[in-house]
């Protein structure tokens, strides 16, 4: 495939801009900006406004796991990492690896400040417990691989999702698996000829829409075609999980174009019809 508490004082809307996200932070002024005004500016508008929203420069999974870090290091375990922490988790950051990166952290930063902030993980990815059930029973529904965190596109997702190579010769294939409500942005796949892509529903339920078109439910079985630069999107059912295999259509001067997320709005109606 060309390539979730919150904090109530924190405020962030992430844009996706294709490539790079612009990140509009509130926090400062709603917080301080009667009282400090300057530090809340530097704070939306530099830290978050410039320094977060620099993505072509370092994604925001990697700068998440930086601040994570920083924060531990310093003993800082208050709300602003509760914060980081569950910006971590949106950014796709797991629970199995935020337990690794918390063990990892503790053998540099110290072992009480690795315990204090594990009390806070916990707690942002509490649900996930469950989840990872479910994920291993939805791995039993199926032949092929779920794979691992489709980290390098995650800023294209809502939702987690997993990404599992099938094939690399002749025709790319690839298991693509979405947890329930995950579903990518709006995308086309860009070609002057030929490409596009092709999708067979393998396990689970989900939905694939082409703009000003109604959704069509995916179920094992299913096969969608999707022609060149036409815009759309596809993700598993709000009660799911879903997968599907991805078959990308050879083209020339083939190129994926990555638009704005599917807004709940819009993704909220599918299941109530």
């Amino acid at each position: 495939m060309n390539k979730f508490l919150l904090f109530s004082v924190f405020s962030m809307l992430t844009i996706n801009v294709m490539a790079q996200e612009k990140i509009v932070q509130t926090a400062g002024r709603d917080q301080l900006g009667d009282f400090a005004p300057k530090f809340a500016e530097l704070n939306d508008d530099v830290l978050f406004g410039e320094v977060w929203s620099r993505t072509d420069k370092l994604g925001l999974r990697d700068r998440s796991v930086v601040t994570i870090a920083s924060l531990i290091s310093q003993g800082i375990t208050d709300n602003s990492l509760v914060f980081h922490l569950q910006s971590a988790r949106k950014n796709g950051i797991t629970r199995t690896e935020i337990a690794e990166i918390i063990t990892h952290i503790g053998f540099y930063a110290g072992w009480p400040k690795a315990w204090a902030a594990f009390n806070l993980a916990k707690g942002v990815w509490a649900e996930d417990t469950a989840g990872e059930d479910a994920k291993a029973a939805f791995q039993r529904e199926m032949i092929f691989p779920i794979g691992e965190p489709n980290t390098t596109y995650a800023q294209y997702f809502t939702g987690n999702s997993y990404l599992a190579p099938i094939s690399r010769e002749q025709v790319s294939i690839s298991n693509v698996t979405f947890e329930p409500r995950c579903r990518n942005n709006w995308h086309i796949h860009r070609a002057t000829n030929g490409g596009g892509q092709m999708l067979i529903g393998v396990a689970g339920r989900g939905w694939y829409q082409e703009e000003g078109k109604p959704a069509v439910e995916i179920l094992p079985g299913t096969v969608i075609h999707i022609p060149a630069n036409v815009k759309h999107w596809h993700g598993a059912a709000t009660d799911s999980w879903f997968a599907h295999l991805a078959f990308e259509v050879p083209g020339e001067n083939a190129s994926n174009e990555w638009l704005e997320p599917v807004t709940d709005e819009e993704y909220g109606q599918l299941d109530q019809r």
